[in-house]
């Protein structure tokens, strides 16, 4: 295990009504930029119920709403233009893991003299931003309680991660009750999110046998919910799980000291980048065609673990348990969660800028768990074409 330093500053506020400690705000100024997505907060109430906490504890609300589902930097501009000219003191997101993105990188580019693309390009530029709180509304992307923001700029047809320790949420509000109303096809996407982020960590080389056990463990309880909420939205004990668990996917737990590698998610920004699909969805079917890739003599064992383990099946033979493991996650995200098992069920019908997209991907998953060139990973395209 290699040496590490852990730190999750995030005061998390899980469960039913925990919304009700939006009214520690006021500990952190007099206004705030509210930050959402399409209105869906509107319809279920939880726009209201914000508004009236944060009045009740003197905190003036100027909105931005309208944040897309791949956050742009163009509107990222626009709230880092309110919170210059309107004077704002901290950020509250409501919404899923675009939204609190999409806050973040406002929240350091108001501390930002440039343009705000520059902190996307480089987080080691962010120094400081405002506090970041949010409400989560949607269990995948685990961002509620990590440094991270994946921003897109459309007209260059790039799509990039950043980070910074300034960007970590001060207070994270995890209500279960308000995932009821997620859709099957987003409830899908998430699980497979938050299913990326922990398999990204779990197939390494490192002995961190704490770390891979705690990830084998999140995996089970993401295999076994994701289909109950699926097919029992309104689950409450299911719900919790799933947004549990993506929260730990991605806050460090099981990826400090094992040094994660992460192989999928640069090539899947390349395909939201081009062809601007759901996350989740990418993800699900680049997954298994870059298992199938790097399995080998050296990486077998790893996909052995990971049939037993995650999946509890056994067998003598390690190969065919190896593809019985990668073709149960298959079976797992096409047939269970019902997503598009290929690039073409999600609209891409040519391969004509898998070589551009191999060439970014590669230069942005260096050190990767089994190295990846250009030529892999168009390979990988082709086989998930």
């Amino acid at each position: 295990m290699y040496n590490f330093t852990l730190r999750i500053p995030t005061i998390i506020h899980f469960g039913k009504g925990a919304i009700s400690h939006l009214d520690e705000l006021k500990g952190y100024g007099s206004k705030a930029l509210l930050v959402y997505g399409g209105g869906s907060i509107k319809k279920n109430g939880i726009y209201d119920t914000a508004l009236s906490i944060l009045e009740n504890a003197g905190v003036a609300v100027v909105e931005l709403g309208g944040v897309e589902p791949n956050p742009r930097i163009e509107t990222v501009r626009k709230g880092v233009g309110i919170c210059k000219a309107e004077d704002i003191d901290m950020i509250l997101a409501i919404g899923g893991g675009s939204t609190i993105d999409c806050a973040k990188v406002i929240a350091a580019g108001a501390k930002y003299d440039g343009d705000p693309w520059d902190l996307v390009l480089d987080g080691s530029k962010i120094t400081v931003a405002l506090p970041i709180f949010d409400v989560l509304t949607l269990s995948a992307t685990g961002t509620e309680m990590d440094p991270f923001a994946v921003i897109s700029d459309l007209s260059k047809n790039e799509k990039w991660g950043t980070g910074s320790p300034y960007m970590v949420p001060t207070m994270s509000v995890l209500d279960p009750e308000y995932t009821y109303s997620v859709s099957k096809k987003q409830t899908a996407a998430g699980t497979a999110d938050m299913m990326s982020h922990t398999m990204e960590s779990y197939f390494t080389k490192e002995n961190a046998d704490c770390q891979k056990y705690m990830a084998e463990g999140l995996l089970r309880t993401m295999i076994k919910n994701g289909p109950i909420a699926l097919n029992e939205p309104t689950n409450y004990d299911a719900r919790a799980n799933l947004m549990w668990a993506g929260t730990h996917a991605i806050n460090g737990n099981v990826g400090e000291g094992s040094q994660p590698a992460w192989c999928v998610h640069p090539m899947e920004h390349e395909l939201s980048a081009f062809y601007d699909i759901t996350h989740g969805e990418g993800l699900a079917i680049l997954t298994p065609a870059w298992m199938e890739h790097i399995l080998s003599e050296d990486t077998l064992s790893n996909f052995v673990d990971f049939a037993k383990n995650v999946w509890g099946l056994s067998g003598d033979d390690d190969w065919e348990l190896a593809h019985a493991g990668i073709d149960a996650l298959k079976k797992f995200f096409f047939e269970t969660m019902g997503m598009p098992s290929n690039l073409r069920a999600v609209g891409i019908t040519d391969d004509k800028n898998f070589d551009i997209m191999a060439q970014k991907a590669c230069d942005g998953s260096k050190g990767s768990f089994v190295p990846l060139t250009k030529e892999d990973i168009v390979e990988i395209f082709k086989a998930a074409f």
